[in-house]
């Protein structure tokens, strides 16, 4: 009897269903030995959630061996683990190619093709050089121009002149490069 109620505190499971409007994840599962459960708990770490596709993999944990409550205590999905990270590198990502990388050589932000949003600030403060490979748009919602276009009205822009010409000043002899 105790020897059966060791080897039933711990299974692999596949998810098959997952409800993450409760305060504690439920999963339904479906236990290697093909054993179906439902609504078994997710406990995740703090300040970390995640909602995995059917398919994902865990880890499931019996108390005692009592299969009637258990709790699954890691889920991850191979089919879209980031591979080859360097010792000491770490990741989050999704299965839509999103990810956040900390690299040995820095940061790295993956939007998979989607865009990023940065919410619910009152600033965004970058203390170092800022590139940018692409247009820089301000007031992007509204009427707001790239720096490419302000580049242009600028370089090609004149004055009436208020002085005692009376024509029209030359462009600026030192354009905006």
């Amino acid at each position: 009897m105790m020897n059966n109620s060791l080897r039933n505190i711990v299974a692999r499971a596949v998810i098959t269903a997952l409800d993450t409007a409760k305060k504690c994840q439920a999963a339904g599962l479906k236990l290697i030995a093909g054993d179906p459960k439902e609504g078994v708990e997710h406990l995740e770490p703090y300040g970390f959630t995640s909602a995995a596709q059917n398919g994902a993999e865990a880890v499931v944990l019996f108390p005692g061996g009592d299969r009637s409550h258990g709790m699954a205590v890691i889920v991850a999905d191979r089919r879209y683990r980031l591979k080859g990270l360097a010792r000491g590198e770490v990741a989050i990502y999704d299965d839509q190619g999103q990810s956040v990388t900390l690299t040995r050589g820095g940061i790295v932000v993956d939007g998979g093709g989607k865009p990023i949003v940065f919410k619910n600030a009152p600033k965004a403060r970058f203390e170092m050089p800022l590139e940018s490979t692409g247009d820089i748009k301000d007031n992007c919602d509204g009427s707001g121009k790239t720096m490419a276009e302000m580049r242009v009205t600028y370089n090609g822009h004149t004055h009436k002149e208020n002085g005692d010409g009376g024509g029209t000043t030359n462009k600026p002899d030192q354009p905006m490069s």
